[in-house]
């Protein structure tokens, strides 16, 4: 009888392979080696554990069925069976070492990220990623790009609803591609499920973890650590790409860079910082406080006409820099100098607000903790 039940086992896990190149309904189409190891071993450990419910429930209903009291049956005792004991304690070692044994290897090979060909550090922030490319000298912000008025319910969803960005994750196809990550503020999650990747980024830690796509696609996932109310609103999208393209990409975003490179010595005008702190305020504060000023009260308060708008520029930098715990304002410690000195100062002289003053780059090095 438990031969016929091994060679069961034996067939159902021969179907794997069938399985995982099926239609499914649970995950991704596997990617990269770490994803098709994940995969097999789910596919597996769900095999087994379908085997196991039938012959245990199958067994049960018969003895039931079989040989109930109704039928003059008297229930057998195995009190102390030495037989019984050992036969329950073996079968189950053996079905976890056959589960235990692969998946030890698919995470050791997970945490192997030795000798990587790209290395990427990805920063969480509330709510957006970084990433900064060690050895090309690339960074960018990534945020979601998925239309407000879709978000509020005005207009259709679209194919890629929340899971679409302005600045993808550019990756040469074929390469070892290293990710490690930290978070500014609270603990976020990197997860792209295609390619078998899903690590916690926390403030303070470095951790690290690696995917090598097989093939040129665009892959998405999430930030999957809830980390406030925006949430659901950090995306991640990877495009792999061929090594000559992601060449002619990396040349792209280092030109682009140069262009938008500070002058640490520029003497800054008003107009000039208002014209650069409108580009700063619609890519990180229009979504909360509206391209109005006017907020969304009472969670985000309007900035046309406030206190803090028009008040001192120190509370104002200190604001910005560090926002304010227990509310929905973020710290920006992420953007620089002169972005933050722009962005204010263009709160402090539109709308409502004409306050006539402006902050300068270094009155902002000066309050940066």
């Amino acid at each position: 009888m438990i031969s016929k039940w091994i060679k069961c086992l034996v067939a159902v896990a021969a179907l794997a392979p069938a399985l995982a190149s099926a239609d499914r309904y649970n995950l991704q189409t596997p990617q990269t080696v770490i994803a098709h190891e994940i995969y097999d071993l789910h596919t597996l450990i769900l095999a087994i554990c379908g085997v196991i419910f039938v012959v245990v429930f199958g067994a049960m209903f018969y003895a039931i069925f079989r040989h109930r009291k109704s039928v003059g049956h008297k229930a057998e005792q195995f009190h102390e069976n030495t037989t019984v004991e050992i036969v329950w304690t073996i079968i189950p070692f053996v079905i976890l070492i056959g589960m235990a044994y692969p998946a030890t290897k698919t995470v050791i090979a997970m945490k192997d990220t030795s000798s990587p060909d790209l290395t990427i550090k990805a920063t969480g922030y509330q709510w957006k990623w970084g990433y900064d490319y060690l050895q090309e000298g690339i960074s960018f912000y990534s945020s979601l790009a998925t239309p407000r008025d879709q978000l509020e319910g005005k207009a259709p969803r679209g194919v890629n609803y929340l899971l679409e960005v302005d600045n993808p994750v550019v990756v040469p196809v074929g390469k070892k591609v290293r990710i490690i990550m930290t978070a500014n503020d609270v603990i976020h999650s990197w997860w792209v499920p295609a390619l078998g990747v899903k690590q916690d980024a926390i403030p303070g830690f470095v951790r690290d973890t690696w995917f090598k796509v097989d093939k040129p696609g665009t892959y998405r996932g999430q930030c999957a650590e809830l980390c406030g109310k925006e949430h659901g609103y950090m995306p991640i999208v990877v495009e792999a790409v061929e090594p000559e393209q992601y060449a002619l990409w990396v040349a792209k975003q280092k030109k682009k860079m140069a262009a938008q490179a500070d002058d640490p010595n520029k003497a800054w005008t008003l107009d000039e910082l208002k014209t650069r702190g409108e580009k700063v305020y619609a890519a990180n504060c229009q979504v909360c406080h509206q391209v109005t000023g006017m907020g969304q009260p009472p969670v985000f308060p309007a900035l046309s006409g406030s206190t803090l708008a028009t008040g001192p520029k120190d509370g104002h930098i200190d604001r910005v820099l560090n926002g304010k715990p227990g509310t929905a304002m973020a710290a920006f410690k992420q953007l620089s100098d002169v972005e933050i000195a722009a962005v204010i100062t263009y709160e402090r002289n539109s709308w409502n607000n004409k306050t006539g003053d402006m902050v300068s780059p270094a009155e902002v090095k000066t309050l940066r903790k």
